[in-house]
């Protein structure tokens, strides 16, 4: 019963904040809806970038050789729709950076060998060993083991594609719209800044040095899946074999784009649910190593990476989320909960994920009875020339003791007129002035 009560809360918050969230939803399909709503709207300078996007997606899809034309232009119709239609056009729009990476990331493989850059073999393992002193990314591959080989697989080849999906998800739910739209183009502009990177700046992975040692790479060499293939051997399969062989970039080593899903993701989870952030980074120094293990970057690849995302995550996180848990400091405006503004001893920690701070925020009662007591409450007066505070004539209640009520204690306000903070007022807020009463309030 009481296993059975300990999901009650969780489930409950989560339905909860699905529930709330589905209701939030545009779900309007008129197009006209769309236009009205860009006619109305005043355009910044910032909105160059979707020019820049423009541009960007006119050059790939002009030199985009499957699917060939006519058959191509589906893409950009079919994307235009889905901007149009107020409904999709809330995923969509926001996920314009992501879109932009997907579609440099598939029609690089269609620049003319011509206009490529060298591939550079020497580059990786020769920074390694100058700036680490060794080749780090060697040394770990040089032991291994079908443990090590699981154990290095399910961060590299299954969370790493699910955990920004899954990430979104919690940030949908439990954050407010503009964390999941900081997402989206954090997540979106890293990864498009990276595959520009790796497209000016080939390098080779480890895996090459194995089977090719230092010779000169051409573009026509297939990708490897390096340690991956010992995954599929382990089930009797060939499918990272044909994923990774089929790879429109193959000399993608720097950045590792691995290193920065996981340290990007981590550092929004730590900023957004700090209670969760110990278990978030030991999988990404678990990703850090099974970069290397599996012969796909060198240590220089990981630190790059973990460069890029944090740079990003700084860059793109706007000062209105950038307070405690995404809220916002109360310079910007950010929202705090009852208990930061009005001094009370916060919640005590649980839940998982933030469900309790979903909980807190949006759905518990502003009533506070069955959790304060009052404790030695004194009068104030508002007149500073009557001089000092006047005992109020109530009886005290006893203090609730640990163990009895609902077995928490906070510490209450002097007065309700400290519930008001200086910084929250504003001259005239009060018809009590510093000469006596008036009405109504003449402001000073």
């Amino acid at each position: 019963m009481a296993f059975r009560m300990s999901l009650s809360g969780p489930v409950r918050t989560f339905l909860t904040a699905f529930s709330a969230a589905v209701g939030r939803l545009d779900k309007s399909l008129s197009p006209f809806d769309t236009i009205a709503r860009l006619r109305a709207h005043t355009f910044v300078p910032s909105d160059a970038i979707y020019v820049f996007h423009l541009v960007l997606a006119v050059f790939w899809l002009t030199i985009m050789q499957a699917p060939s034309f006519p058959s191509k232009l589906l893409i950009p119709i079919l994307f235009g729709l889905a901007l149009l239609i107020p409904f999709t056009s809330q995923f969509f729009f926001p996920a314009i950076p992501v879109f932009a990476w997907l579609l440099a990331f598939y029609t690089n493989r269609f620049i003319p060998a011509d206009y490529r850059p060298s591939v550079h073999v020497f580059l990786l393992p020769t920074l390694e060993t100058v700036l680490y002193g060794a080749n780090i990314s060697d040394i770990l591959t040089r032991f291994t083991h079908p443990i090590l080989d699981l154990l290095a697989w399910l961060p590299y080849g299954v969370i790493h594609y699910t955990f920004p999906i899954v990430l979104a998800i919690f940030i949908w739910l439990f954050r407010p719209p503009l964390a999941l739209k900081t997402w989206a183009k954090t997540f979106g502009y890293m990864n498009l800044t990276g595959v520009c990177v790796q497209i000016l700046i080939p390098c080779a992975a480890p895996w090459y040095e194995l089977i090719y040692g230092l010779t000169p790479a051409t573009y026509g060499i297939a990708g490897s899946p390096g340690g991956l293939v010992r995954i599929d051997a382990l089930f009797s399969g060939d499918g990272y074999q044909r994923a990774f062989g089929s790879s429109p970039l193959v000399f993608g080593a720097f950045p590792s784009l691995h290193a920065a899903w996981a340290t990007l993701g981590a550092l929004f989870v730590s900023h957004f649910w700090k209670g969760a952030g110990r278990i978030v980074w030991a999988y990404v120094g678990v990703l850090y190593w099974s970069t290397m293990y599996l012969t796909h970057h060198y240590l220089i690849d990981v630190v790059g990476g973990a460069c890029l995302a944090t740079t990003f995550f700084y860059l793109f996180m706007p000062d209105e989320l950038r307070g405690a848990g995404g809220r916002g400091s109360a310079e910007y405006g950010g929202a705090r909960s009852k208990y930061e503004r009005y001094d009370l001893e916060s919640r005590r920690p649980g839940g998982f994920m933030g469900l309790d701070d979903f909980a807190s925020d949006t759905g518990e009662s502003a009533d506070l009875s069955d959790e304060v007591e009052e404790e030695n409450i004194v009068y104030r007066s508002p007149n500073p020339s009557t001089g000092g505070s006047v005992p109020h004539s109530s009886s005290k209640k006893p203090p609730v003791q640990n163990g009895t009520g609902n077995g928490r204690s906070h510490r209450h306000t002097a007065s309700i007129a400290s519930l008001i903070r200086a910084d929250e007022r504003s001259e005239g807020w009060s018809p009590i002035g510093n000469k006596g009463f008036s009405f109504p309030p003449v402001t000073r």
